[in-house]
């Protein structure tokens, strides 16, 4: 199994979340071993994406370098590591990526319009060989061995529209894309009006986010899934654990986690050696990873 790049270029103008401006964004193929890189073209700089740049996990998963900053990447980064892409640039003229609809969607439709090609050098996946886990009181997120990717999400709201909603899912491109990547991301209508006081939330709308009041939920079109919103949480993991810049191999779990609890999870990992194996994936059996999400290949 090899490394994967996209093999054309593509480009789209979306509004960013917060900021509320539209903005360019470029997709391009990079070579073998350049990674994921995100490239501020109005500031000429580049941002890698490695643990050591997240600056920022309050609303969301934020790279910065220098003055330079890119925010929202977790939805962009979820689609890109479900079609099993090691090396993009990644060129924005704004610090915010597109937040499009909410979800993954419109990325992996991106990323099929791009097609993808694998590149001649071995896959690499970090494989956990042993439980880590963050806690902060009942919330927690943790890894696990495992020879499949998993994503297993728990949250528990008093909200009458969410309550307890659970969902195991098992990793594979065309599972992301009809289980995970079409659930919006979602807040509450008062903390909309909050964060618009502060100046943040502009570009915000039921267009791009599931909005509800105390009761209910306010989206005319209703929900895409029943477990809309806890899926929507795995969607977000998937994005922030992209930030380790290879795939992972092991069942990730979680109660209530967060963008903070997962980028303090990356950094626990990376920093006990014992914890991690790098597997190159070319020289395995292919039944050993036949489960394995990055087996696909989209041509176009």
């Amino acid at each position: 199994m090899k490394q994967k790049t996209i093999k054309n270029k593509v480009e789209l103008v979306g509004i960013g979340l917060h900021k509320g401006v539209p903005v360019k964004m470029v997709l391009e193929p990079l070579a073998v071993d350049s990674g994921i890189v995100f490239f501020r073209s109005d500031l000429g700089v580049s941002i890698e994406l490695k643990m050591e740049n997240v600056i920022d996990t309050t609303m969301a998963t934020v790279l910065g370098k220098g003055e330079a900053k890119v925010s929202t990447v977790e939805h962009l980064l979820s689609a890109i590591h479900a079609y099993g892409i090691d090396n993009i640039r990644i060129s924005l003229n704004n610090e915010e990526v597109p937040i499009m609809d909410g979800s993954a969607i419109g990325y992996c439709m991106l990323l099929e319009e791009a097609g993808i090609v694998s590149q001649n050098a071995p896959k690499k996946v970090i494989a956990i060989k042993k439980p880590i886990e963050i806690k902060d009181g009942e919330k927690f997120v943790r890894v696990e061995p495992s020879d499949q990717t998993i994503f297993d999400f728990s949250i528990d709201f008093t909200h009458p529209a969410i309550r307890q909603q659970q969902y195991k899912f098992v990793f594979s491109t065309k599972a992301y894309k009809e289980e995970i990547a079409r659930a919006r991301t979602f807040g509450f209508l008062h903390e909309v009006n909050y964060l618009r006081s502060k100046g943040l939330a502009k570009g915000g709308d039921m267009s791009n986010c599931i909005v509800l009041d105390e009761s209910r939920i306010l989206n005319k079109e209703g929900l895409r899934y029943k477990e809309e919103f806890v899926r929507h949480k795995i969607l977000d993991a998937i994005g922030d654990m992209a930030v380790l810049n290879m795939p992972l191999l092991g069942t990730y779990v979680s109660f209530a986690g967060s963008h903070k609890l997962n980028h303090l999870l990356t950094k626990q990992l990376l920093s006990d050696e014992k914890s991690y194996e790098i597997v190159n994936l070319i020289d395995q059996e292919e039944e050993s990873v036949s489960d394995f999400a990055y087996a696909n290949e989209i041509q176009s």
